[in-house]
């Protein structure tokens, strides 16, 4: 677990962003980066992003702890794994192939996939399952801009995202803890939706390995598992797919994974979770806080669908 010695906000975020950071709404900040981005070993272009005013008292959790502090099994299953095992892991060249239900069926390399979309930057709460969470402000744009450009057909109702399988790279993934590649989908009104980011980077700097170099998904109103890492391969689907911590143990992990606190896992409660650097806990709230994607699941049963 992390200790209190992680350096101030102010010590590890860019100026810019540092100095605005309570300049963000309670649901989801955007914030204007001037100039370019670096993204994943590219320049992304950038536009203007809107600035959204508001007032949180959610502070920022160090970079330290957002890049050592990590859950992605195809680099081992403690929390330190992935930052000590993913150090040379290779991210360029990067080739993300694009199937199923689409206009278009081709492999893309990373530089065309981003070129022309819009980075910003979204201070977003992450919450995990086992109960804890952070405050991160990732670089990205929105998983519906890239959607649209691919062009998804009438019979599209999912889109499912595949991680990397490389063994000799990965080495978690010589493990039979989950069935490889790891798989992630979503609904695609949830694919669409404006909070839904693809992250090509942490903090103004470029996506580290260990965080899902050089590109991944987050979506803030579920828990971090949905958010999948290293992405190869994108397919739009008509029938919901299947999905690796579903398949794996269905009864303790659903499609949907929406943090619902009234919904306990089978082996802990999701009532309250601790801010990582924190020592007291939360109440969770539903949704994560964001609920304006409540409307996404009007009419559901979500302690069905969970």
């Amino acid at each position: 677990m992390p200790t209190n010695n992680h350096p101030h906000p102010s010590e590890v975020t860019p100026e810019s962003i540092y100095m605005n950071r309570r300049s963000f709404i309670r649901r989801a900040s955007v914030a204007s980066i001037g100039g370019s981005l670096i993204a994943g070993g590219v320049w992304a272009r950038h536009k203007n992003a809107p600035r959204v005013e508001g007032t949180s008292d959610d502070e920022l959790t160090p970079w330290e702890t957002v890049t050592g502090y990590n859950n992605f099994y195809e680099f081992g299953t403690g929390k330190g794994d992935p930052k000590e095992n993913a150090q040379d892991f290779k991210t360029d060249p990067w080739s993300i192939e694009v199937s199923g239900e689409v206009s278009e069926k081709r492999t893309f390399s990373f530089e065309e996939l981003v070129d022309g979309l819009t980075v910003e930057e979204r201070i977003y709460r992450m919450r995990c399952v086992e109960g804890w969470s952070m405050v991160v402000p990732w670089n990205g744009f929105m998983l519906k801009d890239l959607i649209e450009h691919l062009g998804p057909t009438e019979d599209a109702n999912y889109v499912e995202f595949t991680t990397l399988m490389d063994r000799t790279q990965m080495p978690g993934q010589n493990s039979p803890v989950l069935p490889w590649p790891y798989v992630e989908a979503l609904r695609l009104d949830e694919a669409m939706h404006p909070l839904t980011i693809m992250v090509t980077g942490v903090y103004g700097k470029k996506l580290p390995p260990q965080n899902g170099a050089p590109i991944r998904m987050i979506v803030p109103w579920k828990y971090g598992f949905k958010g999948a890492k290293s992405i190869v391969k994108i397919r739009f689907t008509k029938r919901q797919p299947r999905t690796t911590w579903n398949e794996a143990i269905p009864r303790e992990y659903g499609f949907y994974a929406n943090v619902n606190p009234e919904v306990d896992h089978p082996r802990w409660s999701q009532a309250s979770e601790r801010r990582l650097g924190e020592f007291f806990r939360r109440d969770s709230l539903m949704f994560n806080g964001y609920d304006e994607v409540a409307p996404l699941y009007e009419g559901m049963d979500l302690s069905r669908n969970y």
